[in-house]
């Protein structure tokens, strides 16, 4: 059976247990459908998070990226392993504590005050929109290379699948559905991982293999002309590093679609196992996607340095990748130096071309399509939750009709996923950019927004509503302002303009969100300074948060009510 039948199956069985699942696990209650009951085990939710993290950013692309980037593609690992335990230690037990759906549900009780919802709310929905592009982005680039249908028809498969899965059981049906994904994807990951490293080093462990492989490639790239693939700061400047790192870091740490998993366990403890099972569950692909990234990078430029690019045109997996449009063969030359080859080829191919490019079985491609499926999925469908809970529990159930039954807000919240899923399907056929990078500035979002005003509700008692609301928006507007700025290209007289701007003091678009942080954290400490506090029952509650006693959800709840909320 051939690669594109291969393919079909594994996709036929995998997609089959999905739906599966949702049929099997289809909710007909908000709390089942948000937070999934509140009864996930935190093995099971450590898993899921595993999958919703590793996304079609981690799956696809972050081995792209550390590929062509060297050293300075190191950010993404530091800065997405690092921001998970981030999230761990600051901010996930002690949101689980305070017990409720979502995180402008927080935001709201915590800073006692709809407005703060609904900032909060829409600013979720825009970091969710932005990184799903991503994830749609993906979804199509899989598609096109291994069931030969165009990009835009990939996206609208997924869509539907999501669509399925996430209106049918909620929450509770994308947590058992990203349980089975996540075995799909790192299995499809870690099989062609260890065969490349067994072929190339006589040792199956890749995260051992990289030891022998290093060396060779570093000689390897010097020989065609390149720098040391190991060498710092050749493709980022050492601020730029700095500021991507601290910003994956705190956007991960700020995310909703992660953040809200941690309540969909039954109590504090919970959440805290829930975090360990999940850094063990990313930790496999985290180690292997640098050895992945090393592999095909050396088998790329060792065919090159022995066949040059009219040898390399033969090859199959250059030639089905050159279908798709994401290997450019017509810009290649008889005489071309190494580097012009590199920019020729798609780096969100790199995990997906891999057992091609090492002559792997028909199978194992076919697995590996079907990971890179189950990741962009699985993410795409906990951002959908994410999209949901804002429009329809934070914007309609608790602002526009607080009146409204359950079977009304469940209504919703179903069509909420339904309009969301058509922003997010044109938002992956027409991408502002590949997929790690759209997922980057997702961060950077992510970073500005909520990170400030979630550690600053936990451990800092004296914050209010007024300074929580303006630095909020002072970090979300300042930061996509500026990615717009260094993005957005013009088309002048019919030619494509350079972005308005092309970086920041130094630093670049996927580091800005940096910026935006600090101001948060300034504004939302000045304009705190400037106001009254907040009422004491909601400094009562900061309090018993950071204290070992556990509140039950109806304690804070009341307490959270008795500060009151402004119109």
């Amino acid at each position: 059976m051939g690669i594109i039948g291969w393919t079909f199956f594994w996709v036929a069985v995998t997609f089959s247990l999905y739906i599966g699942i949702a049929v099997w696990s289809r909710v007909s209650d908000t709390a089942g459908f948000y937070v999934a009951g509140q009864g996930i085990p935190a093995v099971a939710n450590g898993m899921a998070v595993g999958a919703d993290w590793m996304s079609a950013a981690s799956f696809i692309s972050m081995a792209g990226l550390v590929s062509f980037l060297g050293f300075d593609g190191s950010v993404y690992l530091m800065g997405w392993t690092g921001g998970y335990v981030l999230l761990a230690i600051l901010l996930a037990p002690f949101l689980r504590k305070f017990g409720e759906y979502t995180v402008p549900d927080f935001v709201a009780k915590r800073y006692y005050s709809n407005t703060a919802r609904v900032v909060a709310a829409i600013a979720a929905i825009f970091v969710s929109f932005t990184y799903v592009a991503g994830q749609m982005r993906g979804v199509g680039v899989v598609f096109s290379r291994f069931l030969e249908v165009s990009v835009t028809w990939g996206v609208v498969i997924g869509m539907v699948i999501v669509g399925l899965y996430a209106v049918l059981g909620g929450m509770k049906g994308v947590t058992w559905t990203q349980v089975a994904q996540y075995c799909v994807l790192i299995v499809a990951y870690l099989i062609p991982a260890f065969a490349i490293a067994y072929t190339l080093t006589g040792n199956p462990i890749p995260q051992i293999a990289i030891g022998e492989v290093l060396p060779r490639l570093d000689g390897l790239q010097q020989e065609l002309g390149l720098g040391a693939y190991s060498a710092p700061f050749s493709n980022f400047s050492m601020l730029n590093v700095f500021c991507i790192t601290v910003v994956l870091m705190t956007g991960t740490a700020g995310l909703p679609h992660v953040i809200v998993r941690f309540y969909t366990v039954k109590d504090v403890q919970s959440a805290r196992w829930s975090a360990f099972w999940a850094l063990l569950f990313i930790g496999l692909l985290y180690t292997a996607a640098p050895a992945v990234a090393m592999f095909s990078r050396f088998y790329i430029l060792d065919s090159f340095a022995q066949l040059g690019p009219d040898g390399m045109q033969q090859l199959s997996w250059i030639q089905n990748w050159a279908q798709t449009g994401l290997v450019e063969t017509g810009k290649w030359s008889s005489d071309m130096a190494a580097n012009d080859l590199l920019g020729t080829i798609d780096r969100d191919i790199i995990v997906l071309a891999t057992p091609e490019l090492a002559n792997l079985s028909n199978w194992v491609v076919g697995l590996v399509a079907a990971g890179g499926l189950a990741a962009a999925l699985s993410t795409a469908s906990g951002l959908m939750i994410v999209i949901s809970s804002s429009l329809a529990h934070d914007i309609y159930g608790e602002i526009i009709n607080p009146q409204a039954p359950d079977r009304e807000r469940l209504f919703v919240g179903r069509l909420a996923i339904f309009a969301g899923l058509i922003v997010a399907g044109l938002l992956g056929i027409y991408p502002p950019g590949f997929v790690a990078e759209v997922v980057a500035f997702a961060f950077g979002l992510a970073a500005a927004s909520f990170f400030p005003i979630l550690v600053l509700g936990i451990f800092w008692k004296r914050c209010n509503r007024q300074g929580a609301v303006a630095g909020l928006l002072t970090g979300l507007i300042f930061t996509i302002v500026m990615i717009v700025l260094m993005r957005a290209h013009v088309v002048l007289g019919g030619v494509l303009s350079e972005p308005i701007l092309d970086n920041f003091f130094g630093i670049n678009a996927q580091g800005i969100g940096i910026v935006g942080m600090v101001l948060n954290f300034v504004v939302t400490y000045v304009v705190t300074k400037m106001t009254p506090p907040p009422p004491q029952e909601v400094q009562d509650i900061v309090e018993q948060i950071r204290y070992p006693r556990t509140l039950t959800d109806a304690e804070l709840r009341d307490a959270a009510a008795e500060g009151g909320a402004d119109a």
